[in-house]
């Protein structure tokens, strides 16, 4: 089996970064600290390039492709930062009409766990609530999970209006959120809970990956301008291993996505969330620490991609439940 990238799928993943590059700058990736949400230009222009539509089938409008083009595009909205419900719109634009067309914007949230946590509720037209057990026991099988996570549940789906929620303090000020009391829960959707929650997590997963991939450039270019002694720091064997290190967690956490995102297996898709979440903290971490002083300051962008892992991290499936889950799989 081939897992290089084919050559239309890295002019995907290069069109992709150009196209963040283009329309979500730094300077706009700051404005959005003050003003959290998504913006609808971009959504929309998002929207009219196939964006969220990548999984709809073309009979229905979509593009028609499958999970490992969408990790390449969520990779690199998670390098980019680029702020907004990413993973519910990539997975519920045949759901939802409007939203692979970047017109509408849609919340998933998780409600196998307390607190439900809704990200952006102010720039989501509408909510859709997934439940039933997330997490359970079961028998390992042929890399499937009886009886773990979302092997039961339900989704209801409501307008953003009816829904009662509270503000909840966010650790990144790029993904406000707020906590679900109460959906009425009138309208069920029809959907492959347990599917729709393993690629939740997958996506999740790209999107760490790609901002682990990130701070590794960050913290070798910064190794590389940055002086003392009359030397670049990166000339120092200290900071040549936290590189070193950090580009290790990365292409582990990048080759156990990739493969998951072939396989669809519960397993690999757990324990590609778990080395992204790792890579992804301990990467922003350690380029904080190249970055020295300065990178505990407002001003740098190192710790938008710290609280952005450390969120992501508690997303899908937090680590304590994938290392039970990846156990379960060892001793079946």
């Amino acid at each position: 089996m081939d897992f290089q990238l084919t050559d239309e799928q890295r002019a995907l993943k290069d069109g992709t970064r150009e196209l963040l590059a283009g329309r979500f700058g730094r300077d706009l990736l700051r404005a959005a600290v003050e003003a959290p949400g998504p913006d609808r230009a971009l959504w929309r222009e998002l929207g009219a390039a196939g964006f969220f539509a990548l999984l709809l089938p073309e009979k229905d409008g979509g593009v028609g492709l499958g999970l490992p083009e969408a990790v390449l595009v969520l990779e690199e909205a998670g390098r980019a930062l680029l702020p907004g419900p990413l993973v519910a719109c990539q997975l519920l634009a045949g759901v939802v009409d409007g939203v692979a067309t970047g017109e509408k914007t849609v919340g998933l949230c998780e409600g196998a766990r307390e607190p439900v946590l809704w990200e952006h509720p102010a720039g989501c037209d509408e909510l859709i609530l997934l439940e039933g057990d997330e997490v359970g026991g079961g028998e390992v099988e042929g890399g499937e999970v009886e009886g773990a996570r979302g092997r039961t549940g339900g989704a209801y789906r409501s307008a953003s209006d009816r829904v009662s929620c509270a503000s909840f303090a966010s650790v990144d000020p790029l993904t406000p959120l707020a906590r679900v009391l109460d959906l009425p829960r009138t309208e069920p959707v029809a959907l492959d809970v347990p599917r729709l929650r393993r690629e939740a997590a997958l996506l999740t997963a790209a999107q760490q990956l790609g901002s682990a991939v990130r701070t590794v450039e960050m913290a070798a270019g910064h190794a590389r301008g940055r002086e003392q002694f009359g030397a670049p720091i990166g000339s120092f064997q200290a900071v040549k291993q936290l590189c070193a290190q950090m580009l290790v967690r990365a292409e582990m956490a990048r080759s156990a996505v990739y493969a998951a995102s072939i396989t669809e297996s519960v397993l690999d898709i757990t324990g590609a969330k778990l080395l992204a979440d790792e890579a992804a903290v301990r990467n922003a971490r350690d380029c904080l620490q190249v970055h020295g002083g300065m990178g505990f300051t407002w001003e740098a962008d190192v710790h938008l991609h710290l609280k952005r892992a450390w969120l992501r991290a508690e997303r899908w499936g937090a680590a304590g439940e994938a290392e039970e889950l990846l156990a379960a799989g060892l001793i079946a």
